[in-house]
């Protein structure tokens, strides 16, 4: 079986990356190869691909088949545009300066090509985020404009069970003022009451003052005898 041109799974599940190798059309896919001359991510956007362009260019002269994939990689890289102009120049179609421009304006209209790609996907992220953001700006605002709602009627309510409780708090105090009149006027009528019986207790020791003087008036009648 002929050479071929074909990709080498390599990486983790569901993350596989591949080489682009020359291999034995009769080896396993991922077993030994004769060369490798690139590589291929497809979990970038757009694809990284890396290619030696001559050796590959020289091992499709040489008569490499590739499969599939390789071949549209190979396409996607400019191998297979090359390759076909060096065959005109073969045929005499026209000469390698003619092949050499032609080739140099499909390059560079590939290049624009993948350039423009390349702005287009990051002008999706951009405008992706900038929708994002304005959502995001939407929901905060709406949440914001709750809150101060709610803490409005909260603290209207509170004034309200405020005010409820000073209009109590005044009821209450007027009722009980007439109390506390008639609680002040009280020992002023204890005083009153309380004063004849201190007059009488500071008159008592002048009425036992001529008691004390008895012993005396018999002693003197004692001695004249």
């Amino acid at each position: 079986m002929p050479v071929k041109i074909r990709l080498a799974r390599h990486g983790r599940k569901r993350n596989a990356y591949y080489h682009i190798v020359v291999a034995d059309g009769r080896a396993p896919r991922d077993g030994k190869y004769i060369e490798r001359i690139g590589s291929y991510n497809p979990n970038t956007n757009p694809a990284t691909v890396e290619l030696d362009f001559d050796k590959a260019l020289l091992w499709l002269g040489n008569g490499a088949q590739p499969t599939d994939t390789a071949r549209a990689i190979l396409s996607y890289k400019g191998v297979m545009m090359k390759k076909h102009l060096l065959e005109g120049v073969k045929k005499g179609a026209f000469d390698e300066a003619e092949a050499e421009k032609r080739f140099t304006a499909w390059l560079h209209g590939k290049e624009e090509k993948i350039q423009a790609k390349i702005d287009n996907l990051a002008s999706a992220v951009d405008a992706d985020a900038a929708s994002r953001l304005e959502a995001e700006k939407k929901i905060s605002d709406a949440r914001a404009e709750e809150i101060a709602k709610r803490n409005s009627d909260l603290a209207a309510e509170a004034e309200a069970v405020n005010a409820k409780e000073t209009e109590e708090v005044a009821e209450e105090v007027a009722a009980e003022e007439p109390v506390a009149e008639a609680v002040a006027e009280e020992p002023v009528a204890e005083v009153a009451a309380e004063e004849p019986v201190a007059e009488v207790a500071a008159e008592e020791p002048k009425a036992e003052a001529p008691v004390k003087e008895a012993p005396a008036a018999e002693e003197s009648k004692e001695g004249d005898a």
